[in-house]
């Protein structure tokens, strides 16, 4: 079948058995081939193919909503509704985003990149619905993995207190990123093994009815016996005493199966929740064998053999340079536990784990528990490590204001992806966290200039004992610097004077620092010497070497891979009002007040205009000094 003349899903309506599964293929074999060159999220979607076609089969979109929770499994129903044609611009600048968005498509009626969020959204759009006294379905798609999450179990809660009409479809395919943990996955997997319960009730009942009647005791114990396997075994009795019709669990690849309960769910009054089992991966062999999340969303691979396109020699992961520090300091320390909301693989713990499998908690996709768990375990005198990606802490944010630093606890926050992030776009930048963590009292926040600097800051955060404190650092790899053997404590809010110069000063850290350093040696051939300042602790501010500078009466700019409001640069300009300094001249340089959007780092720094040339232009007009185009 051309997915590429596809216009909308009402052609499916009129396809064969036959045709569906040729369809099935055909998308398999397109996503397969086109996110070998882009990446991209092949794990999740190559599983949930037969289920997209099913649900644009027996709804009607957009009039009926499918929610997709998270997202990164929407590929199929983007494809199927007119977007395969754009797949080659997938995750790029300007292309199509990796997430349902509504400005894509009226099919994407809700945007997610965070899991957990549909059902709160569906109900919420089920409310709507029946105040305008509307008659559509809603029917959001939510995995496993997601189910976890507690905003989603709050959501189950109330939809079926409620009793809104509503069809939830579980996708379960035993994975989110990794494997999931948790009671909820374990009752999940034992729905899994649910069919038993027929055989074993069908061969109860006919024992029964070959013993001679004696009296109601018997019968009485047998009903009891019949009802406790029923727990035992059926543990869909979990989401029915939650006030859901559960159906399942059902072969999530076979059409038959998913027409017949999606007939059945159609019909029912009240929520219902489907139970689907699917196969992440499926129809790619390196993808579907997948066993801790290497294939959930890889960048290009070769479609044969399934190895990853990836520079050779490069530098290590910043994740991994991180981790490994943790790892070195906890053999001498073992207060030391790692925390992690479902990203052991991302966060480059698999080391760590291995050596020290009772000092590590994957938590799932609960970030609220592992900040507050991770206060608890700094009450009971432990040191925790709680790993966190920037866009995920900021799902945590009431407990660190609340739990840890209120309380003055030592925990050591590793805010993980902090900057921009590149494909995965406007709900994954780290650009945030700045903002909402340095106004917190007792908080302590750096950011390194390279990994060598970055595993003494490891260092320092797991010797620090007078609060919390937390790294910043940035996706991919570091710079590849020479890595000192012999760890040291950085002392907490001094800066370092990486170049000298008397007309002008920069204050930047992590890695907007490469830029100042070129823009500096730049404006060195124009006669402007300007001193550029590794600003690594954020806060607190190095109070003397700023007031230093400021007494100085020369022009200061700041730089920023992350918000300019409430940022690093209103803390300095704040310092200089406190302070008096009335004549100094302070500007600031980092992301404005908007989302950004999908594309590369660099695509993205240059867009809004974060980049040398516009430092060097920056700084020839605060030092009134004519710079040419560098």
């Amino acid at each position: 079948m051309d997915l590429l003349s596809i216009k909308d899903p009402s052609f499916i309506r009129e396809l064969t058995m036959e045709q569906l599964q040729e369809l099935s293929n055909d998308i398999r074999q397109f996503l397969i081939k086109k996110l070998s060159i882009t990446g991209g999220h092949i794990g999740p979607n190559l599983g949930v193919v037969e289920l997209t076609i099913a649900l644009h089969k027996m709804f009607d979109s957009p009039n009926d909503k499918i929610l997709w929770d998270v997202g990164h499994q929407s590929y199929v129903h983007k494809i199927l509704t007119g977007r395969a044609k754009d797949f080659g611009t997938l995750r790029q600048y300007k292309g199509l985003c990796g997430f349902p968005k509504r400005s894509e498509s009226d099919h994407d009626v809700w945007e997610t990149g965070h899991s957990s969020t549909s059902l709160s959204a569906a109900m919420g759009m089920a409310i709507a619905r029946d105040i305008k006294k509307e008659n559509h379905f809603i029917v959001p798609v939510i995995g496993d993995g997601a189910l976890t999450g507690g905003m989603a179990l709050e959501a189950l809660n109330h939809i079926g207190h409620e009793k809104k009409n509503m069809i939830v479809i579980l996708n379960d395919n035993e994975m989110s990123i990794a494997p999931n943990v948790g009671a909820l996955h374990n009752v999940l997997g034992r729905l899994r093994t649910a069919g038993k319960y027929n055989w074993v009730k069908d061969e109860l009942e006919s024992f029964l009815k070959k013993i001679p009647a004696v009296g109601g005791k018997v019968a009485s114990t047998a009903e009891r016996l019949k009802d406790s396997l029923k727990y035992l075994l059926v543990s869909g009795v979990f989401f029915e005493e939650l006030g859901f019709t559960y159906l399942g669990p059902i072969d999530g690849h076979n059409f038959d199966d998913l027409f017949e309960n999606l007939k059945y769910a159609k019909k029912t009054e009240g929520p219902v929740l489907l139970h689907v089992v699917t196969k992440k991966g499926k129809g790619y062999y390196p993808a579907e064998t997948d066993t801790i999340g290497t294939w959930h969303g890889p960048g290009p691979y070769k479609i044969e053999t399934g190895d990853f396109v990836k520079p050779v020699n490069s530098p290590p992961a910043w994740s991994k340079v991180v981790s490994e520090t943790v790892r070195r300091i906890a053999r001498e320390d073992d207060r030391i536990v790692a925390i992690t909301p479902a990203m052991t693989v991302g966060s480059k713990l698999e080391g760590y784990q291995e050596e020290f499998p009772d000092r590590i908690y994957d938590v799932g996709i609960a970030e609220q528990h592992a900040t507050t768990m991770a206060a608890g375990l700094a009450v009971g005198h432990m040191k925790p490590y709680l790993t966190i990606y920037s866009t995920f802490l900021q799902r945590a944010y009431d407990q660190i204001v609340h739990d840890i630093c209120r309380q003055k606890l030592n925990v050591f926050i590793g805010i993980d992806r902090a900057g921009l992030v590149g494909a995965d776009g406007e709900t994954h930048q780290g650009v945030f966290d700045i903002a909402f963590l340095r106004h917190l009292p007792n908080m302590v926040l750096m950011m390194p200039k390279d990994e060598n600097e970055g595993q003494h800051m490891v260092y320092t955060a797991m010797k620090y004992d007078d609060g919390p404190i937390a790294m910043r650092f940035p996706r991919g790899n570091g710079l590849g610097v020479p890595m000192d053997e012999k760890l040291k404590t950085i002392p907490i809010g001094t800066w370092e004077v990486l170049k000298e110069g008397r007309d002008a000063v920069i204050l930047t850290f992590g890695t907007t620092i490469p830029m100042a350093m070129e823009a500096s040696r730049i404006l060195e051939k124009y006669g402007v010497q300007v001193r550029v300042v590794n600003a690594r602790f954020i806060k607190p501010l190095d109070e003397q070497l700023l007031s230093k500078i400021l007494d100085e009466n020369i022009p200061i700019l700041t730089i920023e891979e992350a918000v300019l409001q409430g940022g690093f640069g209103s803390s300095v300009i704040e310092f200089a009002s406190d302070h008096r300094y009335s004549n100094s001249s302070i500007e600031r340089m980092g992301i404005p007040d908007k989302f950004i959007e999908h594309g590369s780092v660099s695509e993205l720094l240059h867009e809004i205009g974060l980049t040398t040339e516009n430092i060097v232009q920056k700084i020839g007009n605060m030092t009134k000094k004519i710079v040419k185009r560098a």
